[in-house]
């Protein structure tokens, strides 16, 4: 039988981190520390009775013209069947196609999109994992969120004790500060204080430049470290390239691209060992979905960025074992929290995505929209 869309719900809210949040770019004087992280919620409701969320999000900038893009273009839902999620896909794309088809534009798409894929998955009374097609119950998980440089080294000891002993199997903690010396004495004492069986990576946020990079790389060679994210800038395939071909430590890097066609770049020039595409920055489910293939198809490795609460589902249906990023600031967004034990993140077993919004969240929504009308008229 045949649903309809009846209404479109779009909420930005703002989610305060109790800490101010700092990284190499920071450190190098590009951005100031983090105090928030804008989301875009979208809720979707159908003649059926039945609802989906999904949910974009945008760090120091973009949030609300991310709401102004979904508010515009989410009038072409209405009366439409939410199970033709590739075709809507595509027509809020051409709705919006003077914008173009990457950045803020199809971010703004990608929270109507997963909120789809979680009505379908929902109407089918399944995980989303298992409606794609799931390879696996639980994945590798590693914690970023207690490894940032506003943390000294003894904080960032306690907290990856704490981490571990949560049930989270890796550690990622950040680096890229102008003294390099700091970093590779900041990492050889996590290291110590790991042991060698610990899976450890760490993150430059695209602050080293090739020269630099390619020193780091090597100096980091003894450390057994499972990647170097993000050394370069992130559109820089052929400096990542090179530095892949030179070093035995594998590269990841992806999650600042907005697009498919972006990550293709990557591909094409065999810039990463390990790809780490973010759903909501390059537009939903949909768009993850036809790089997770391309991705396979070349025999890359998979560790997708932030949204767990997304990225798990889409991890556990990728053929290859992949990671996923264990971050806790998204906890106070959603009743559920997801299972982490013996070094993995488990799938839950709720129909969907598995979450509700809690009511933190809606209380901290500065702007809302609901949109029942098509353009131009009544349904």
């Amino acid at each position: 039988m045949i649903d309809r869309i009846t209404s479109v719900t779009l909420s930005s809210v703002r989610l305060p981190l109790a800490t101010g949040i700092s990284d190499a770019k920071v450190f190098t004087g590009r951005q100031r520390p983090m105090t928030e992280v804008a989301f875009l919620f979208a809720e979707i409701a159908t003649e059926a009775g039945l609802r989906g969320v999904g949910f974009g999000y945008a760090k120091r900038a973009g949030g609300p013209a991310q709401f102004a893009h979904a508010r515009e273009v989410a009038p072409e839902l209405i009366g439409e069947d939410p199970n033709d999620i590739g075709r809507l896909w595509t027509k809020l794309v051409w709705a919006g196609a003077s914008v173009g088809r990457s950045g803020a534009a199809t971010q703004a798409l990608a929270a109507v999109d997963i909120a789809l894929w979680d009505l379908k998955a929902k109407r089918a009374n399944l995980p989303l994992a298992k409606l794609l097609g799931a390879h696996r119950d639980s994945v590798r998980c590693y914690n970023t969120s207690g490894g940032f440089l506003h943390e000294p080294v003894e904080r960032i000891r306690d907290n990856c004790t704490a981490t571990l002993e949560s049930g989270v199997g890796g550690i990622k903690i950040k680096v890229g500060q102008p003294d390099h010396r700091a970093d590779l004495r900041r990492v050889a004492a996590i290291r110590e204080h790991l042991g060698d069986d610990v899976p450890l990576m760490v993150d430059a946020n695209q602050q080293w430049d090739r020269p630099t990079a390619h020193r780091m790389g090597a100096a980091l060679e003894e450390f057994g470290l499972v990647w170097i994210e993000e050394p370069l800038d992130a559109y820089d395939a052929a400096g990542h390239a090179a530095l892949a071909a030179a070093l035995t430590t594998a590269v990841a890097t992806g999650e600042m691209l907005t697009s498919v066609a972006e990550h293709h770049e990557l591909i094409r020039h065999g810039a990463a060992d390990v790809l780490q595409p973010d759903a909501p920055r390059i537009g939903g489910i949909t768009e993850f979905l036809r790089l997770a293939a391309l991705a396979d198809h070349h025999h890359l490795e998979l560790a997708p960025h932030f949204a767990m609460e997304i990225h798990l589902h889409l991890a556990a249906a990728y053929p290859r074992e992949p990671w996923v990023e264990h971050f806790d600031w998204l906890h106070p967004l959603f009743e559920e929290r997801l299972v982490t034990e013996g070094g993995r993140m488990w799938l839950p077993d709720r129909p969907g995505l598995g979450i509700t919004l809690s009511e933190r969240a809606r209380a901290w929504t500065v702007d809302s929209a609901t949109i029942d009308q098509p353009p131009g008229g009544t349904p």
